[in-house]
């Protein structure tokens, strides 16, 4: 049951902070890694991730995050959108670590994307989880989309169990590409609800 001491609502530029350490949470130290190889002088690699939360545009932007309060507290975050119908060309100029994800992404068309759900872990076990995923269900309806999707590491057992519990369902998997970049999985799992994935 989600905690009824919680607070919800849309990110703002000021949150870029905990965007940034949210997204590396749910991807599990990637995004630190390509951000680290993105910055520019004089930026260290969250410098990277702050800049790209406050996009206007783009996937990562505060503008398509969703953050659970307690207090003036940033406890949990949501960052979804939908996913465009046609599948996007994955080129040859594409990093290798990002072709299975597209991969996937790919076979999850017209559904409601959800690209980040992480909780501080000191806020874990209160249902921040379960209510994030309540405001996406919401926004799935919202904007007209074929249900929700999701990409986790296989290795990630506690996220993988909360999603069956939401009726998330595997539809896919592709093997990681890690370069240097340490992660205990061996693949990527496209897992979805409701109808998302079912015409592709």
């Amino acid at each position: 049951m989600p905690d009824p001491q919680f607070d919800y609502r849309r990110a703002e530029t000021g949150d870029a902070e905990h965007l940034a350490r949210f997204i590396n949470i749910a991807g599990e130290g990637l995004p630190y890694y390509l951000w680290q190889k993105m910055a520019e002088p004089g930026e260290d690699a969250w410098s990277v991730g702050r800049r790209r939360a406050c996009r206007e545009e783009g996937g990562f932007s505060y503008r398509n995050a969703h953050l659970a309060l307690l207090g003036d507290d940033a406890a949990a975050c949501l960052i979804g959108y939908p996913l465009d119908p046609v599948p996007e060309e994955i080129g040859g100029g594409v990093p290798a670590m990002f072709v299975p994800l597209m991969e996937l992404e790919n076979l999850a068309r017209g559904s409601w994307y959800i690209n980040v759900l992480a909780t501080y872990p000191e806020f874990r076990g209160r249902g921040l989880g379960s209510r994030l995923l309540d405001i996406a269900a919401d926004e799935a309806d919202r904007h007209r989309n074929s249900g929700l999707s999701l990409i986790v590491s296989d290795a990630n057992d506690g996220a993988i169990r909360l999603y069956e519990r939401r009726g998330f369902r595997r539809l896919a998997a592709r093997p990681m590409v890690r370069e240097n970049w340490d992660n205990p999985g061996r693949n990527w799992v496209l897992m979805v609800s409701s109808q998302a994935g079912e015409s592709g």
